[in-house]
């Protein structure tokens, strides 16, 4: 049994196990019952697909509501399928699509556990008398000098501790991680030779709940008028040209701006309805201004650590200031963007994270 469930020793209670449909919590739910929990399966169903949309890998539909019934009848535990439609489209699509108009680069999977997945887990948890929930993040959790804290996966390509970044010590200690120590290709391979309905399911695609094109076409389509076009500039002002909406565009982005500098181009910021655009060299920040951070109790500024910006970006020094408002990066960072979250690592432990509400082109120290 991995590191993160904990000892061959511990008491085994009941678990609620939050299963997607996918082949991750699949195998996370088969090992809880191997380990000697009472495991109750349970899926929420948060978002309808148009019919006309292409099959492609989604979850949190249905269909991914048939197929994890399917997992726990295999397994032969309990499953319960819960409608938390509205608060999904209230809590995580709304913010998604203002972020966007607004000129930000949201994070919906950091809002989605935090407002609607891991806390609504933990509220049906109670109701049905389990101490632990799990689910198939990649992610540690190890209890060190009394305190329950949350690690990085073995698997660097496949860790998502970044977007449970926000959970409390006394949540920690309440979840249980099963895929920590794995990576990917392992878990596959477990899926097949245990024979789970869906073993060779296909990867859930980034954002789950869009199934258009492009995040813009998403965006769009919900924007009612809202719309704002407007000038592509440069750094000193110059129009370059024309867009049809700042939506269309994230700090940091270099295809699809429709102007030509003569040198790689990259968006350095969204001014209300104006694009700036810079070559390479003005693409960095030295630092961000932050808001609205959760920090582990034992966190003191000022604080020195790696911090990363985006999820898939390895952690770099960095120094936050005494109020927990300002990073200052050791060296420029690019595309630091508004609405993303910069999360603070000490070695694989993740100390916490604020939002990016502005990139900074320099930072007293």
């Amino acid at each position: 049994m991995c590191a993160a469930m904990g000892s061959p020793r511990d008491e085994k209670g009941r678990v609620l196990a939050a299963m997607s449909g996918g082949v991750d919590s699949a195998v996370a739910t088969a090992r809880l019952v191997d380990a000697g929990y009472e495991v109750v399966g349970v899926t929420f169903h948060l978002w309808d697909y148009p019919d006309d949309q292409p099959e492609k890998s989604r979850c949190c539909a249905p269909e991914d509501a048939h197929d994890a019934r399917l997992v726990a009848d295999h397994l032969g535990i309990a499953h319960y399928t819960f409608d938390r439609r509205e608060m999904f489209a209230e809590q995580v699509v709304a913010p998604f699509v203002e972020a966007y108009l607004e000129g930000a680069t949201p994070s919906p999977c950091v809002w989605c556990n935090r407002s609607v997945k891991m806390r609504e887990l933990f509220v049906l948890a109670d109701r049905l008398g389990a101490a632990k929930v799990a689910t198939g993040h990649y992610a540690r959790i190890e209890g060190q000098g009394g305190a329950t804290q949350l690690l990085r996966a073995r698997d660097r390509h496949k860790d998502q501790s970044y977007f449970l970044h926000m959970l409390r010590a006394d949540e920690l200690a309440r979840v249980l991680l099963p895929l920590g120590d794995d990576d990917k290709d392992t878990v596959r391979a477990e899926a097949i030779a245990r024979d789970l309905p869906g073993a060779t399911k296909g990867e859930s695609q980034e954002l789950c709940f869009v199934a258009e094109k492009s995040y813009a076409d998403f965006v769009e389509a919900r924007a009612d008028g809202r719309i704002r076009p407007g000038p592509i500039v440069d750094d000193g002002g110059r129009v370059l040209g024309q867009h049809d909406g700042i939506h269309r565009f994230t700090v940091g982005q270099r295809r699809g701006l429709g102007v030509a500098l003569g040198r790689p181009a990259f968006v350095r910021r969204i001014e209300e309805d104006r694009v700036v655009v810079t070559d390479a060299g003005g693409a960095s920040s030295a630092g961000a201004r932050l808001e609205a951070g959760e920090w582990a109790a034992d966190v003191k500024f000022p604080l020195e650590a790696r911090v990363k910006v985006r999820a898939r970006q390895e952690p770099v020094p960095a120094k936050i200031d005494q109020e927990g408002r300002r990073v200052r990066f050791a060296e420029p960072v690019r595309a630091v963007a508004p609405g993303q979250y910069a999360v603070a690592y000490d070695g694989d432990r993740v100390l916490g994270g604020a939002t990016i509400v502005e990139a900074l082109a320099e930072v007293t120290p």
